[in-house]
This record gives C-alpha cells, sequence and structure tokens, in this order.
C-alpha cells in the first residue's frame, strides 16, 4: 500500500510538473539571460518565455560589476578595434558586433530608462552611478513584459526529443526554443557535453599577480604605468601597474592574465615577470641619462627625489635595489651601480608565485568550443533550436566592461533569431 501511495504521488508531481511549458526558456537569471528574454519579448509579445535561475537571487554579478556601479560597456565605438579587448572571441565577435555594439547598448539603455556616462578611462556606468539602476530596469521590464521568472531551479538534466525538456529538483520544463545563458558553470558544461557540445576546459582569467619581493612589499597602494612581459613567452603588455599586499594588480597585469589564462595556468602560475617602470625607454638610454644626472648635480642625494615619471617611494626602492646608499650622493655611485639601477627601471625582474582572484569579478576562459556556434544567430551547429549567450561559450575580455558588452551583443542576436525562426517555423 505504501508502494502505491509513494508512486501515486510521483505520478501527481510528474502531471503537475508537465504543465511548464514554454515557447522559450532561457536558463541562467544573469545579464545575458536577462538581456535575450527582454529583447525576445518586445520583439514578439505573444511568445510564453521564461527565464530559470539556479540561484535565490538574480543580477548577481551585475549588481557587484564596477564596485557596484555595473560598468555596463566600454566607451569603444569601432567594431573592428572592439574585438582586440577578447582574448577568446576576438574573430569570431567581429560580425555580431557589427549588429549590436557599444552605441547600441548606449542607445537601448537609454531608451529604457538608464542614462550612461563615460569616464577618463573610458570605462561607462549608469548616471545614477549604481548597478541597481540596472537591475531595477531589467526587473521592471521581466515583469511588464510577462516573462516568467523561476528562482532555486536548478536543471539536472536536459533531453531534446522533437522539444527540449528540462529537469530540475522541483519541476519538469518543455521548451520549443532553448538559451543557455548560465555563465561559467561547470555543471552546465557536463550537461552540454553529454549532449555532444565540445567543452574547452576553464581556466582562470582576470587575476592578480601573487609576489613578495622586497622592492615591493612595503609599497602598497603605490601605482606607475608600465610595461610589463613574461619572460620566455611573447605575452606582453602594458598600462597602470598597482602594487597590492599581496603582489601586483592593475589594468596592466589584468590584461596580461586575460592574454596569457592559458600558458600561466599551464606554468601553475609561477614564473618570472619583467616590469619597465618606464616603459618608453630601455636600460641603454636610462643609463645615459643616468650618467648626465651624475655629471649635472654630483653633491644631490640620488635618493631624494625621483627624476623619472614614477613614484618617489618606488623610485627609493629602486636605488637601494641597485645597492645604491640611501646618503649617497649622485658623485658618490660607480658606473656599475648605474648600470644597475638602469636595470631595475627598465628590466625588472620579479618571481611571481601564485594568483589572486580580482575583487569578486571572476572570469574565466573555456566553454562551448566557438566552432560549434553559428555566430549570425548564436545557434548551436549541434543541436536543433539551441541558442547561447554571454560567457557560458569560450568567450572573455579584459576589464573595463567588455564581458558585459559581450553579453549583451550575444543575447540581442540570440533574441533576434530566436524570433525570426518562430515567425519562420510557427507552431
Amino acid at each position: 500500500m505504501s508502494a502505491f501511495i509513494m508512486h501515486a504521488r510521483f505520478a501527481c508531481n510528474i502531471f503537475a510538473a508537465m504543465q511548464h511549458q514554454f515557447d522559450v526558456i532561457i536558463i541562467g537569471g544573469g545579464a545575458a539571460g536577462f538581456f535575450t528574454a527582454i529583447n525576445l519579448a518586445e520583439k514578439n509579445a505573444s511568445l510564453k518565455i521564461a527565464i530559470l535561475e539556479r540561484g535565490k537571487e538574480v543580477l548577481s554579478k551585475v549588481r557587484i560589476s564596477g564596485g557596484g556601479r555595473c560598468n555596463v560597456t566600454h566607451a569603444c565605438f569601432d567594431a573592428n578595434e572592439l574585438t582586440n579587448y577578447y582574448p577568446r572571441g576576438n574573430k569570431e565577435l567581429r560580425g555580431p558586433f557589427h549588429t549590436f555594439a557599444t552605441a547600441d547598448t548606449v542607445k537601448w539603455f537609454q531608451q529604457h530608462g538608464v542614462l550612461i556616462k563615460k569616464e577618463d578611462d573610458g570605462r561607462m556606468f549608469p548616471q545614477a552611478n549604481t548597478s541597481q539602476a540596472v537591475i531595477d530596469c531589467f526587473i521592471h521590464l521581466q515583469q511588464s513584459l510577462r516573462i516568467q521568472l523561476f528562482t532555486g531551479e536548478n536543471v539536472l538534466s536536459i533531453q531534446y526529443n522533437d522539444s527540449w525538456q528540462l529537469q530540475t529538483q522541483q519541476n519538469i520544463f518543455t521548451t520549443k526554443k532553448l538559451c543557455i545563458a548560465t555563465g561559467s558553470s561547470p555543471a552546465m558544461w557536463k550537461l552540454l557535453q553529454q549532449l555532444g557540445h565540445t567543452i574547452v576546459p576553464p581556466v582562470p582569467s582576470l587575476f592578480t599577480f601573487n609576489c613578495k619581493d622586497e622592492r615591493i612589499i612595503h609599497l602598497p597602494g603605490v601605482a606607475a604605468n608600465a610595461s610589463v612581459h613574461i619572460k620566455d613567452t611573447k605575452l606582453r603588455s602594458s598600462g597602470p601597474l598597482l602594487i597590492t599586499h599581496w603582489g601586483m594588480s592593475g589594468p596592466a597585469i589584468l590584461k596580461l592574465s586575460a592574454w596569457g589564462a592559458r600558458i600561466l595556468h599551464e606554468k601553475n602560475y609561477a614564473f618570472t615577470l619583467i616590469v619597465n617602470w618606464l616603459p618608453d625607454e630601455e636600460a641603454e638610454s636610462i643609463f645615459q641619462k643616468l650618467k648626465s644626472l651624475k655629471d649635472q648635480q654630483p653633491q644631490k642625494i640620488i635618493i631624494a627625489k625621483s627624476p623619472f615619471t614614477i613614484p618617489n617611494r618606488l623610485w627609493e626602492s629602486l636605488v637601494q635595489a641597485a645597492s645604491i646608499n640611501r646618503q649617497a650622493r649622485w658623485a658618490d655611485v660607480s658606473k656599475i651601480q648605474l648600470q644597475q639601477l638602469a636595470q631595475q627601471l627598465c628590466q625588472c625582474s620579479f618571481t611571481i608565485r601564485g594568483k589572486s582572484t580580482f575583487k569578486e569579478e571572476f572570469v574565466t576562459a573555456g566553454g562551448i568550443d566557438l566552432k560549434e556556434i553559428d555566430f549570425k544567430t548564436m545557434r548551436s551547429k549541434v543541436l536543433p533550436n539551441l541558442y547561447f549567450a554571454g560567457e557560458v561559450l569560450n568567450i572573455d575580455a579584459v576589464t573595463g566592461g567588455f564581458n558585459f558588452q559581450n553579453a549583451w551583443t550575444d543575447g540581442y542576436i540570440a533574441a533576434l533569431a530566436m524570433n525570426e525562426d518562430n515567425l519562420s517555423q510557427p507552431g
């Protein structure tokens, strides 16, 4: 009798679950998922659309982006130039960016009541200066467009038989068209791999370097423009470098970590970093300038003031690293010491041992193999009526709003394609 009751309960649960039927389901309640759903609903109000989110909260990455201000995009308005900020996906995104890019993003948000401002470094934020402006916009549109939102729905299995069937712990959902926008989700990648998609193994991107070096250990907060490269590789970058309590950060380091994500992973994050604190100079030209300083101001204390465009505290540290006494005058130093100082300024070698996540904005390189995606539609080449948007794909960018721009572009194109497919294949 007990077994009969259990079977009856199971049958009732399945019956109830089968009522969750939609024209389109988007898995993932983040930036890409919401943007896809909203654009699709705006294009076709007759479609029954749902967003499934595994967590209790939606748009969590939007909330923390840009220190809680949401770095919506970057002020790069040339589609071809924009692709240069994507270590993975730069070739594939050229076409999509000609359909929907930075100017389209700014216009879209402004049309939906979120005014966008540009900062000096090119990053673009809501004028309200809070990510809540974007979140409120998305939630309002989701509700007004009657897009159904299900939270706490972790998809455990995905099957296709004329339509898509998704099973969660609580429910079963069916849909004609499915869009995956789950970001860097190992569980989703595993399900997609079981369905026949190829997954490029994920590795960290956008991380800072751990370095315990006497020259910088007492300089947290000091920043300088620098050029950097990884010894014995072609990996190079330049821009502001920030010394931190644990090592090095800033745009120069983050760009290097993004472009070198796989190589640095293979090195187990143990490598030699070469820093040029005077990126427009070479050691020999700096040596000549140091010799001139020795001739022109022999009685001045070397450590007293930096003669170059680097902070005084950093200058002091590099002078001492060149075996020059704190009280030494220019007249006191030898040719060898000047050569050592030129080396410290232009070919400064640091041993890196490990990495740290950049703020809360964890980004990975890896995901769905881009060869298996039609970038005119964001449709799968492997499975029918399956679309993708955002970081679930093997696409990632440097910091500055570029990862969000990819989410908006992918979502817009996927929405466009799903609507057109619906019109061409009714019922």
